[in-house]
C-alpha cells in the first residue's frame, strides 16, 4: 500500500502531523519541549526570597529604628546582673494601659559554682500582692535558706506577674530554663479566665490554644509588634478611636474582665479548664526535659468571708447567693465540715471566676501525679489553721491575696516540701537552732510600715472597685485613705504612680535621716538594699551615714554587705578598724590588710593595723606598718609616740 494511500486511512494522522508543526515553531521560537509546564530553577528560587527578604529586611530595619517596646526576656541591670524585663508584659497585654511588672529580683548572668537558683512563677499571688515587689513568700524561703546553707549562694528569682496566667508561664519557661535553675516552684491558677488571654479576659487574641501560642512565640520579632500596632490602629478607626477606653479605666482587676460571666461548666468555664490543664502540662513536660524538678502549690482563696461576686442562671444551677446563705447558716448551726462545702460550692458557682474553681486544684494534683512532682497543700493548711477550718479575712487580705502572715506560711509549706523530698542544697546546714532561724528571717524580711501602708491603699482601692463595689469618686478615695502624715502622703504617690516603689523608700529614709531616726533610716535603707542589692550606692551611703553619726555597731551589717557585694578599700577598712574595737582582733588584721591590698597609703589603715598587730603581740611587724604610716603621714595623731613605745619594746626583745 502506498503512503499516500496509508496516511489517509490513519485517523491519528492529523494529530501526528500537528504535534510535528507545534514542535518546528518551538524549535524555531528557540523554545524547547514542556518549556510551558516548568520555568527555570532560578526563577522559582527568586520568588520565594523576594518575599523573605522583604520581611528580613523590614525586621532588620525595625530593630534598628528600635521601633515597638524591648519585650525581651532578660535585662542587664548592672554588670553581670539580670532581671525580667519591665516592659515584657508587652508581649501580653496589648490594648491594656498601666501594665504589671515583676517584682524585679536580680541574678548573676553567670552562675555562680555554689550558687542555688529558685524561680517563681505565677500571678498576682506568686508575686505577693499587695506586698510587691518584696513581700512575697519567695522572700521568706530566701531569708531561711541563706540561713540555713550559708555556704550556698541563694538565689529566688520572682517572675511572677499580676493579672496573667498559665500562657505567659508557658511562654517564660524556655527563657528561664536556659538561666540554670535549681528548682521551679509554680503557685498559679486564680489567673485562668480573666488574667491575660484567657478565655474571658478582656485581652484577648482567641480560644485557641495553638493560635494563642504561635502568637506568643513570635513576639519576638519586631515585625509582628508593626502588624499588631496597624491592626489596633484599623480596629481605633473603626471604633471612632475609642479603641482600648474600656480598659484604661480602674483597678487592672476591674479592667481585664468587666462584664465577663462565666457560668459553672458552660463551654467558656470548661475552655479555661483545659486551657490551663494544657499549659501546665506543656511547662512541667519543659521542665522533666531539662531535670530540673517543679513543685506545684494548691490554691487558697476567701471562702467564708467573700460571697460570690455574682450570681448566673444556668443549666438549672442553684444560685451562688443562695448557697452562700445556706453556708453561713450551715455554719452558724455548728456544722463547719457541711459548711466548708457550702461555701465551695457558693465559690464555684460564683459567675465572675477572679477565684479558682476547685476543677484547677484537681488538675494541679492530677498533674502532679501525673509527672511525679511534689504538690504543697495549701489549701487544706490554710483551711486547717483558720477558725472553722474554713479560711477567710484571718489569712486573705480580699478574695484570694494573703496576708503577710499567710505569704509567711506560704514560704513555710514550700520549704517544707522541699526538704520532704530532698530538693534542698546538699551542703551542711547551720548550727543555728529553728528558733534563732525563724526570729532572724522575720527581721529580715524587709516589710517597712511605708510598705505596709502602701499595701493597706491597694487593698482599700480594689475594695472600692468594681465588682466589690462601685467606683468610688476621688473625693471619697481620700477621705478614705484619711493621710495623716509624711508616709501616708508618700505611699499614695506610689498609688497615684506619681513616685515609683524605689523612690519612696529613698525619700522616706532621707526624710528619717533628716529627724536623726536611725533606727527607721537603717529600716528603709535595708529595704532597698534587699531589693536591689546590684545597687552600689545604696551600701556607701547608708555606711557613710552611720559612720558620721559614730553608730559605728549599726553600721557593721551594712560594711559586711557592701563588702560581699563589692568588695573596696573602703568597706574593709572600717570592718577591720570596727572588729578591733570589738576586739576581734584576727578580723581586724584580716580586713585592714585587704584593705591596704585595695589602697596602700592609707594613713588610718596603717595606724589600726599596726595596733591590731600589737594586741597579738607581733611588735616587729606592728613597728614595721606603724613606720610606713609615718612615712606617708609624718603628723598623724598619736602615730609617734606608738612608733617609740614599739621601738622600746623590740629594743627590750632583742
Amino acid at each position: 500500500m502506498s503512503k499516500k494511500v496509508k496516511n489517509s486511512l490513519d485517523p491519528n494522522g492529523k494529530k501526528t502531523k500537528d504535534r510535528k508543526l507545534k514542535k518546528l515553531k518551538n524549535e524555531r521560537s528557540g523554545l524547547g519541549e514542556g518549556s510551558k509546564r516548568k520555568a527555570p530553577l532560578w526563577f522559582s528560587v527568586i520568588l520565594i526570597l523576594i518575599p523573605v527578604l522583604f520581611f528580613v529586611l523590614l525586621e532588620l530595619s525595625l530593630r534598628i529604628f528600635n521601633y515597638g517596646q524591648d519585650t525581651s526576656q532578660w535585662v542587664e541591670v548592672a554588670p553581670g546582673k539580670l532581671m525580667l524585663n519591665p516592659d515584657i508584659a508587652y508581649r501580653y497585654f496589648h490594648s491594656t494601659k498601666g501594665i504589671p511588672s515583676s517584682n524585679q529580683n536580680s541574678f548573676d548572668a553567670i552562675k555562680k559554682s555554689n550558687a542555688f537558683r529558685i524561680f517563681i512563677l505565677g500571678g498576682s499571688s506568686a508575686a505577693g500582692y499587695p506586698y510587691t515587689p518584696n513581700g512575697d513568700f519567695g522572700r521568706y524561703i530566701q531569708k531561711k535558706l541563706e540561713l540555713l546553707y550559708p555556704d550556698n549562694y541563694i538565689e529566688v528569682v520572682n517572675v511572677a506577674l499580676t493579672a496573667t496566667n498559665s500562657y505567659t508561664m508557658r511562654d517564660l519557661i524556655p527563657g528561664v530554663l536556659e538561666m540554670e535553675p535549681d528548682l521551679i516552684l509554680i503557685f498559679a491558677g486564680h489567673n485562668e479566665y480573666y488574667g491575660a488571654l484567657g478565655v474571658g479576659s478582656m485581652e484577648s487574641i482567641g480560644k485557641s490554644r495553638t493560635v494563642v501560642n504561635l502568637v506568643l512565640s513570635l513576639e519576638k520579632y519586631k515585625t509582628v509588634t508593626l502588624l499588631r500596632d496597624i491592626l489596633k490602629w484599623i480596629a481605633g478607626i473603626f471604633s471612632g478611636g475609642e479603641d482600648g477606653n474600656s480598659t484604661q479605666r480602674g483597678t487592672l482587676m476591674s479592667r481585664m474582665a468587666k462584664d465577663k460571666l462565666i457560668a459553672l461548666n458552660s463551654e467558656t468555664f470548661n475552655e479555661g479548664i483545659v486551657q490551663f490543664e494544657k499549659n501546665l502540662n506543656d511547662v512541667i513536660e519543659m521542665c522533666k526535659s531539662k531535670n530540673i524538678p517543679v513543685v506545684l502549690g494548691t490554691l487558697t482563696s476567701n471562702l467564708k468571708d467573700q460571697k460570690p461576686f455574682t450570681s448566673v442562671s444556668y443549666d438549672n444551677l442553684p444560685l451562688a447567693d443562695e448557697i452562700y446563705s445556706r453556708a453561713t447558716e450551715t455554719l452558724s448551726a455548728g456544722n463547719p465540715d457541711l459548711a466548708l462545702k457550702q461555701f465551695l460550692y457558693a465559690k464555684d458557682l460564683d459567675g465572675l471566676r477572679f477565684r479558682a474553681p476547685e476543677k484547677i486544684n484537681e488538675n494541679i494534683i492530677t498533674l502532679g501525679k501525673q509527672f511525679n512532682c511534689p504538690v504543697v497543700d495549701i489549701y487544706n493548711s490554710f483551711n486547717y489553721i483558720s477558725p472553722d477550718s474554713i479560711v477567710g479575712n484571718n489569712l486573705i487580705t480580699d478574695h484570694l491575696h494573703p496576708t503577710l502572715a499567710g505569704y509567711k506560711i506560704i514560704g513555710k509549706l514550700y520549704l517544707q516540701t522541699l526538704e520532704e523530698n530532698h530538693l534542698l542544697p546538699d551542703t551542711g546546714q547551720t548550727r543555728m537552732s529553728e528558733s534563732e532561724i525563724d526570729s532572724l528571717v522575720d527581721a529580715s524580711i524587709g516589710i517597712s510600715k511605708l510598705d505596709s501602708v502602701v499595701a493597706k491603699f491597694r487593698i482599700l482601692i480594689l475594695k472600692n472597685d468594681w465588682p466589690f463595689s462601685e467606683k468610688k469618686s476621688v473625693q471619697y478615695m481620700l477621705k478614705l485613705f484619711n493621710v495623716k502624715n509624711y508616709i501616708d502622703s508618700t505611699a499614695l504617690k506610689v498609688i497615684d504612680n506619681t513616685s515609683s516603689w524605689e523612690q519612696a523608700h529613698r525619700d522616706v529614709a532621707a526624710f528619717y535621716l533628716n529627724k536623726k531616726d536611725y533606727t527607721n533610716f537603717t529600716s528603709e535603707m535595708s529595704t532597698l538594699i534587699a531589693q536591689y542589692p546590684f545597687i552600689k550606692g545604696y551600701y556607701s551611703y547608708t555606711t557613710k551615714q552611720l559612720l558620721n553619726a559614730k553608730l559605728f555597731n549599726e553600721a557593721l551589717p551594712f560594711l559586711v554587705k557592701g563588702y560581699n557585694t563589692y568588695p573596696n578599700a573602703f568597706y574593709s577598712k572600717w570592718i577591720g578598724i570596727i572588729s578591733l574595737s570589738q576586739n576581734k582582733t584576727d578580723d581586724a588584721i584580716y580586713y585592714l590588710s585587704k584593705s591596704l591590698e585595695y589602697s596602700g597609703s592609707d594613713p588610718q589603715v596603717l595606724y589600726n593595723l599596726s595596733g591590731a598587730y600589737s594586741k597579738k603581740r607581733n611588735y616587729r611587724e606592728a613597728l614595721q606598718t606603724i613606720n610606713k604610716c609615718l612615712q606617708i603621714s609624718p603628723s598623724y595623731p598619736q602615730a609617734e609616740n606608738l612608733r617609740v613605745q614599739l621601738e622600746r619594746i623590740v629594743k627590750h626583745l632583742n
